[in-house]
């Protein structure tokens, strides 16, 4: 049997859902001018979450104050953050998973391979080591490559702008907490909790506290917990809900109605014929 060549296999997903994630910021952080949207998209992945496969992609921002001193930087999407780790294409909730269930449910990487398997998440044991391994990274507090891009980040901006997020996979008893940095859209560090209070997390933040990175402003949704401990460790940085989850909640009311909407002009229109290809150097539409 001839050897295949080593490669990562090009997966395509018929029925997956899409994802646009927008710039969390709204102003420069700089000069307090409305950023303006860019058409382009910085960032474009296939996804593989316990809830299916989503195609993700990140829409950034520029400053165009032409009095900023940093007109014409650019401001990604860092809540792309929250649905997988850079240059992964997995989901944070798969790596919650394997690390909720070899760690508290002493499943082997074999059988964990096995039920992410029947949940529809395309994996091969080996992967599955390599995602736990990432997830004990995540856990493991501030890595020397994350400092080297925090540290280039206040160089560059002056500080750095801390935000926050939990997810709860299904099937996982506990909440991921993943703190990450907005402007270098850099994933830091996570902790994994049954429960927790917003002392007990201020106590987990405390670390990140005592860095010597001036503090922009802290970014969250609405959970009280997160903004009660950002707001005791960093008490003189303004805080902000991040549009992403604000702009979803206001989605949510009109979601349902959407979808019947969407349904029913399928329903309506998709007997029409389709539009007429033109030939070359002819248009087959005309009578001529």
């Amino acid at each position: 049997m001839e050897k295949l060549p080593r490669h990562r296999p090009t997966r395509h997903f018929e029925k997956q859902q899409r994802l646009l994630i927008d710039c969390e910021l709204s102003v420069c952080p700089h000069c307090g001018a409305e950023l303006k949207p860019r058409h382009s998209r910085h960032m474009r992945k296939n996804v593989q979450t316990l809830k299916g496969p989503v195609w993700v992609t990140g829409k950034s921002k520029k400053c165009v104050n032409p009095e900023c001193s940093h007109t014409g930087e650019y401001y990604y999407a860092s809540g792309v953050c929250l649905i997988s780790l850079p240059f992964s294409t997995y989901g944070l909730d798969v790596l919650a998973y394997i690390g909720w269930r070899h760690e508290h449910e002493h499943k082997q990487m074999g059988e964990i391979q096995s039920e992410l398997n029947g949940r529809g998440v395309l994996v091969n044991n080996r992967n599955v080591g390599k995602l736990y391994r990432q997830f004990l990274a995540l856990l493991g507090a501030l890595q020397e490559p994350t400092k080297r891009k925090l540290e280039e980040t206040v160089r560059q901006h002056g500080g750095v702008i801390w935000a926050m997020d939990a997810l709860q996979p299904e099937g996982c008893g506990s909440l991921l907490y993943v703190l990450y940095e907005v402007l270098s859209s850099t994933p830091v560090a996570a902790i994994q909790v049954e429960h927790v209070n917003s002392v007990e997390l201020a106590a987990w933040l405390k670390p990140y506290q005592e860095l010597a990175y001036p503090v922009l402003a802290t970014l969250s949704d609405g959970e009280d917990t997160i903004a009660a401990a950002f707001k005791s460790c960093w008490p003189e940085a303004p805080h902000q809900l991040c549009q992403m989850h604000f702009l979803g909640n206001l989605a949510e009311e009109v979601l349902e109605e959407d979808d019947q909407l969407r349904q029913n002009l399928r329903n309506d229109l998709g007997g029409l014929p389709g539009v007429p290809k033109q030939s070359a150097g002819k248009d087959q539409t005309s009578l001529f």
